[in-house]
Order: C-alpha cells, then structure tokens, then sequence
C-alpha cells in the first residue's frame, strides 16, 4: 500500500484528501511517483515522434471548449471585454492544428469543475493534464491501434527501466504488464450495458457508462479492453455518427483493468460542415459559439480520428495508487480549495 501519511481526512464520506503542499512534495511517495510520470511523458514523446507527430504548445483559453464533459463546469474568464473559457479540452483546436500538420500532440492542461459526487471516484481532478492526439485521415480502428501502442510502450519502458521505483511503491510488476502478450478487447456498449443490468447495476442504455458501472467492469476485466460504440446523444456533436449503424458513434474508450477505469476517451471525428451543424443542434448547442471553427470547417478540416489521453490517471495506474491525486504535484481535488 502506497504510504499517504499527511494526507487529510476527508469528512462523513471517508474519502482522503491530499496534505498540504510541504508534506506532499517533500514525501518521497511524491517524488517517486512524479519521476515515474515523468518517465512516462518522456516516454510517450519518444514514441509519438518515432512515428512521425509534431508537438505544438495547447491553447489555454478560447471562446469556445470541449462540450463534452459529463456534468462538469466550464471556468470562464474576461478576455479584453469577451467571455472565454479555460480549456476543458482542446477538442476542435486539435482538429484545426491539422491545417498545418497530418499528426499532432499536445501536452495540455485542462480545467473542469466536476461535480462534488465524482470526489468517491478516486480518479477526478479539477485540474489535470491530457496527451491530446489528432491524427488526420485515420480510422477509428487505427487510432485505437495507435492508443495501444502508446500505453503498451510507456508501460514496458516503465517496467524495464524503473522496477525499484515500482518495487518501493508496492507495485506488483507482474500484475502490471501480464496483458502485455494480447491485444486490447474491443467490447461495444450494447453489450457492456447488458452486462451491468444482467448483474444487477441499472445502466442507462441512452447514456455513458457511469461512474459505477465503469469501475464494476473494470474491476472484472483482466486487461485493458475498449468501450465502442457509445449511442448517439451520449457525446458532443464532434463524434462522427458510423454511417452503417445509424444512431452509434464510431467513439471509444480505454478502460484499465484493476478497478482504475477510463484513462482513454476518443474516436473518429465530424468535420461535414452540414453535419456539424445540424448535429450541434441536436445537442443542445449554438453554432454561432463555433463561429471561428465552423468557418474552418466550411473550408475544408481534414477528417480524422483522435484521443484525449489523461497523464494523472494513467500514472495512477502504472504506480498502483490508490488515489489521482497522488499523481499531481499540485492536485486540485472537486470542491476543495487548494494551492
């Protein structure tokens, strides 16, 4: 078990929350999981410029973000007079980015008020960070491809080069890269959603898998596995709908095995400027927000696939922690006011 002495208790709902900063970074937990992100950001850079992506630096503010994001709150701020928002997720500033290159990455903050239920979860963050990925032209098979590569190669560099760091944290190497010989799963919500009901979990078949059902099925997968074919007005108006399956997006997400959930969430994009709009609409949203994007998109965005990687959360994962937090030098847990 990961030492969390200095961390606070968290009130009627038991939960822990992170210490105050001079007993979070001196503690040598701290600073071995933070080499060991540090690692894997490395890591991940090393393999996505091997395959031929461009880093460019993320916007931080825009007038329009991520629409996508379960409840959470968008942060506005003043932009000379205009009302912006801190970046939830640079979702379409990805997808412009690829008017200048075919492959790109970004290494991007992100700001969201989750809701305060989301603090049981052990794995939201108010402040986090993403490898965000575009890729134009792909599939969403391919980027899935490109998504298992990803984690499967900052994994076994993790393994090999920093097995005491792992062996410090209580982290059992074995359990850790045991799927290593097969490939990811591929199951379809339909079928995730049939399986939470028939064990009794009342899973909206209309909606995202919630917070509950995705642990339970996370804790019974025995590797990661992705989560496809999310119902159409289950996601942002982004998601390209599959044209042989009217009423499902071709999206997915990557769920951990072990009970640590969702560290993946993407898919294959809209970038019909028709579509966009009417799909917009039908999500509740007002395209002249999009003003900037649609107009790009009238032009010509290229088609592509992409993802939204979250570093905490996948750090959580390879260290075996037990709380999101613990990945952050400066966490921002839901609802409570830190540095």
């Amino acid at each position: 078990m990961v030492d969390v002495s200095g961390a606070m208790p968290g009130g009627a709902d038991g939960r822990v929350l992170p210490p105050q900063p001079w007993e979070h970074l001196t503690s040598e937990t701290t600073r071995t999981v933070l080499r060991i992100q540090h690692h894997i950001v490395r890591s991940a850079r090393r393999y996505l410029d091997d395959q031929g992506f461009v880093e460019l630096l993320p916007p931080v503010i825009g007038p329009v973000t991520d629409p996508g994001i379960r409840g959470a709150k968008q942060v506005d701020v003043d932009y000379y007079g205009h009302r912006y928002k801190l970046m939830t997720s640079a979702f379409v500033y990805k997808q412009a980015s690829l008017l200048a290159f075919d492959k790109i990455v970004y290494v991007a903050p992100n700001v969201r008020l989750e809701p305060l239920e989301t603090c049981s979860t052990n794995r939201h963050l108010a402040e986090f960070h993403q490898l965000d990925i575009e890729v134009a032209g792909a599939t969403r098979e391919q980027i899935m491809e490109l998504a298992e590569g990803v984690v499967g190669h900052v994994v076994d560099a993790v393994v090999s080069d920093m097995g005491d760091e792992l062996a410090a944290l209580g982290r059992d190497v074995t359990a850790l890269s045991s799927w290593r010989s097969r490939p990811f799963a591929r199951v379809p919500h339909a079928e995730a959603v049939r399986d939470l009901v028939e064990g009794g979990h009342m899973q909206d078949g209309g909606a995202e898998i919630d917070w509950a059902g995705e642990e339970i099925l996370s804790i019974k997968a025995d590797g990661p596995f992705f989560l496809t074919d999310y119902p159409k007005g289950s996601r942002c108006f982004l998601e390209k709908e599959d044209p042989d399956q009217p009423g499902v997006l071709r999206t997915f997400d990557l769920i951990m095995p072990g009970g640590y959930g969702e560290v993946i969430s993407g898919g294959e994009r809209e970038a019909h400027y028709p579509t966009l709009i009417t799909r917009m609409r039908e999500t509740g949203e007002n395209p002249s927000k999009y003003g900037w994007y649609l107009q790009l998109s009238r032009h010509g965005v290229p088609s592509s696939s992409g993802f939204g990687l979250g570093l905490q959360r996948l750090t959580r994962f390879v260290a075996g922690l037990e709380y999101v937090w613990q990945a952050a030098a400066f966490p921002k847990v839901p609802g409570v006011v830190s540095p």
